[in-house]
C-alpha cells in the first residue's frame, strides 16, 4: 500500500500594501525635505477653447486659400502653401504662444492637407496624369 504524502504548504506571501488615501504616508528622513512624491504640472496646459479656436481658424485660413484655385492642381498648390504657413504658426504659438490652439492649427492643416491630396491622388489614379505639374 502506498503512503499519501501531505501537499506541500502555500508560500506564505505578504498582503498587499493599502492603496489610495488610507494608505500611510512614511515621514520623511530629513535627508529630502519636501513631500515625498514630485508634483508635475504643465505649465501651460491645453484646454478645449483654445484647441477649438485654431481648429476654427486654420478651416477658414483653408478655405480662404482654396478660394483662389481654378482648378484641381491651383487648388492642391494653394493647399500645400496655406499647410506650409499653418505649421509655421503652430510652430512659433507652440513656443512662444497659446500650445492649443498650435494643436488645432496642426490638426486642421493636416486634415485639409491630407483631403487635397486625396483629390490629387483620384485624379492621378483615374487618368494616369499628375495634376501637380
Amino acid at each position: 500500500m502506498t503512503q499519501r504524502q501531505d501537499p506541500w504548504p502555500a508560500p506564505a506571501y505578504p498582503p498587499p500594501p493599502p492603496f489610495g488615501p488610507a494608505a500611510p504616508v512614511r515621514a520623511p528622513s530629513g535627508l529630502f525635505p519636501g513631500p515625498s512624491r514630485p508634483v508635475f504640472r504643465e505649465p501651460h496646459p491645453i484646454g478645449a477653447p483654445g484647441v477649438m479656436a485654431g481648429l476654427g481658424s486654420a478651416l477658414l485660413w483653408f478655405g480662404l486659400f482654396g478660394g483662389l484655385a481654378h482648378d484641381l492642381g491651383a487648388y492642391a498648390w494653394w493647399t500645400i502653401v496655406a499647410a506650409i504657413t499653418a505649421w509655421i504658426v503652430a510652430f512659433v504659438l507652440s513656443i512662444l504662444g497659446d500650445r492649443g490652439v498650435a494643436v488645432g492649427i496642426a490638426l486642421a492643416s493636416g486634415l485639409g492637407l491630407s483631403i487635397a491630396m486625396a483629390f490629387v491622388a483620384a485624379r492621378w489614379i483615374t487618368t494616369y496624369d499628375w495634376p501637380l505639374w
